[in-house]
């Protein structure tokens, strides 16, 4: 891979609360890779997508995102790294009490825009890319839970960020429902932005395979680049 890396990690201690979940995390992803992190359950999976998001402060060794040093991380900084992340929860995180536009319209409002007529371009723009659009005055609990994750793969889009965060995307959903998304998390990596995926859904990543980061015993294992080329299919057995 060539130019600036999007991600470095380097002798990265990963915590939640006071409890060390990875020791010397020495990672590098450049833009345009995709990324799978994997392993059993308290592993670190979601503890590293949130210190990569600034939500789980790093507080032992270096790290970079975006051009923006994680250690120390000022407090102003924090939403300006955040517009080049875009996070894609398990849980969705979609408010409840207003429709599709209006939680995507919050999200604009609340990182800078101020044009409403370009704020209602953007909106239609990102959920017709998820194929969303014909849903944009329903409330969120009239939607399946693919098509919530739909809404919310758009609302990561909005700012058009080089870098998507996705954990557990595909947690709730069916298995039909998790090919579709994983299949729009790849066509946006095809459109070039860096996904660093987090998931235990071994059948779907087992059919896609690419870069995979496991999480086990403390440690994050590049299985691409372990000692004798891990095979993938042992690989996904072992966790």
């Amino acid at each position: 891979m060539e130019g600036v890396p999007h991600i470095v990690l380097s002798d990265a201690d990963i915590f939640q609360q006071d409890e060390m979940i990875l020791k010397n995390v020495n990672l590098t992803i450049f833009p345009g890779e995709f990324i799978y992190v994997i392993g059993r359950v308290g592993t670190g999976k979601s503890s590293l997508i949130k210190t990569l998001n600034a939500e789980i402060p790093l507080v032992s060794g270096s790290g970079q995102v975006a051009g923006f040093s994680l250690r120390p991380i000022r407090k102003k900084d924090i939403p300006m790294l955040r517009r080049k992340l875009g996070v894609v929860f398990q849980d969705f995180r979609l408010l409840g009490d207003r429709n599709v536009r209006d939680n995507l319209y919050f999200v604009l409002n609340a990182t800078g825009w101020k044009n409403q007529k370009a704020c209602m371009e953007r909106i239609h723009q990102v959920l017709e890319m998820v194929g969303m659009e014909k849903q944009i005055n329903k409330m969120p609990h009239r939607l399946s839970g693919g098509e919530q994750q739909r809404v919310v793969i758009g609302r990561a889009l909005l700012n058009d960020p080089p870098i998507i965060l996705a954990d557990e995307p595909t947690g709730n959903l069916d298995p039909e429902t998790s090919e579709l998304i994983l299949g729009i998390l790849q066509q946006l990596n095809r459109d070039g932005k860096t996904v660093v995926m987090a998931t235990h859904d071994y059948a779907l990543i087992s059919k896609h395979k690419t870069r995979t980061l496991v999480c086990e015993g403390n440690n994050l294992i590049d299985a691409s680049r372990s000692e004798g080329q891990l095979n993938f299919d042992d690989l996904l057995r072992s966790v």
